[in-house]
């Protein structure tokens, strides 16, 4: 039996780093919050005061995910703040088209090793995105687990909860044949679709690399930050005649959009009504992918969709110039 002692560093976790880290995020965490937070991060549990007194039968929407494989694309590029920030628009979006107005935010990041550095840019990644979209940083997790993870690799996960008025929810159920599909531009991959793009991109480019038509390098385009359509949602939604909206992600314009529609319903989609950005142009001919699958996998330009009647196009039209947004009609209901 051996005389050795072994501590818990030895065997790869410190005790020491994690408390360093979370002293050095409470700055940055605070300035998330509002009224509602009553606890300051470090404790068991985040706490958020409530006050629904202004809705008739308020109905909470929560959703968690995370960034998927596109934490590869932020490690070869050394890269670690805007990660965070994918993954909170994507889940705020995600309730958003629900037509929730988002309250807080929780976090998950787990790591092999903790580096001060990385563990830092990643949160303020959050709190950054969390300002931006007017929730609370309430709360979160950080693991360190050498087992699990290669030396510099790390992992996340978000959960975002909000609430919306039960005779507000958008469900989809008024959408109806006819109705136009608006699309909003993404700013590129958005966090999906990073599998295939990996595969086929660094089989012949480097993370450094330029390609003629980007506008920076391959690491640049692919960690392109995740677009909150927040601020669209919540002017859009008050208008009559807006029937639905479809968060663009895994599955593409087709799979997530056919999710609200009332039974019976389809879509016609024009994909030349669009230009799409090179970035996709560019994963299709290198890698020689179909176009089925580019279609079922990636957004290809359109981050988010808003099912309309008819009579109120020029109005969304309208609100969306006002935003500097420009739009395009991609097809209809059928």
């Amino acid at each position: 039996m051996s005389d050795k002692k072994f501590t818990y560093k030895d065997s790869g976790v410190d005790i020491k780093a994690g408390e360093e880290l979370v002293n050095s995020i409470k700055d940055v965490v605070k300035e998330t919050h509002n009224a509602n937070v009553l606890s300051n991060i470090g404790g068991f549990g985040g706490l958020f005061s409530a006050d629904f007194s202004s809705m008739k039968e308020p109905v909470l929407v929560s959703s968690v995910d995370g960034v998927g494989t596109k934490l590869i694309v932020a490690f070869k590029s050394e890269k670690y703040d805007t990660v965070g920030q994918d993954l909170v628009n994507h889940c705020v979006n995600d309730i958003a088209v629900c037509g929730a107005q988002p309250l807080f935010f929780l976090d998950y990041f787990s790591t092999g090793k903790l580096e001060q550095s990385v563990g830092y840019n990643v949160i303020k990644g959050f709190s950054i995105a969390c300002k931006e979209n007017g929730v609370a940083l309430i709360g979160g997790e950080t693991a360190e687990m050498p087992d699990i993870y290669d030396k510099g690799e790390f992992d996340l996960a978000g959960t975002v909860v909000g609430v919306v008025d039960r005779e507000k929810l958008i469900t989809g159920n008024s959408i109806q044949k006819g109705d136009q599909l608006i699309g909003f531009k993404s700013s590129g991959l958005h966090t999906n679709g990073y599998s295939l793009a990996r595969k086929v991109l660094f089989s012949k480019y480097d993370v450094n690399d330029t390609v003629e038509g980007l506008k920076g390098t391959i690491g640049d385009e692919l960690l392109q930050i995740h677009r909150s359509y927040l601020p669209h949602i919540t002017q859009l939604k008050e208008v009559k005649g807006v029937n639905g909206f479809s968060h663009i992600t895994g599955g593409g314009i087709e799979g997530n959009t056919k999710r609200i529609l009332p039974d019976g319903l389809n879509i016609s989609v024009n994909w030349d009504s669009w230009n799409r950005p090179h970035i996709f142009n560019l994963i299709q001919k290198t890698g020689n992918v179909p176009e089925d699958d580019m279609r079922a996998t990636f957004n290809l330009g359109i981050g988010l969709i808003v099912v309309v009647s008819k009579s109120v196009v020029e109005n969304v039209e309208k609100i969306a110039k006002e935003m500097g947004e420009e739009i395009i009609v991609i097809g209809e209901v059928v």
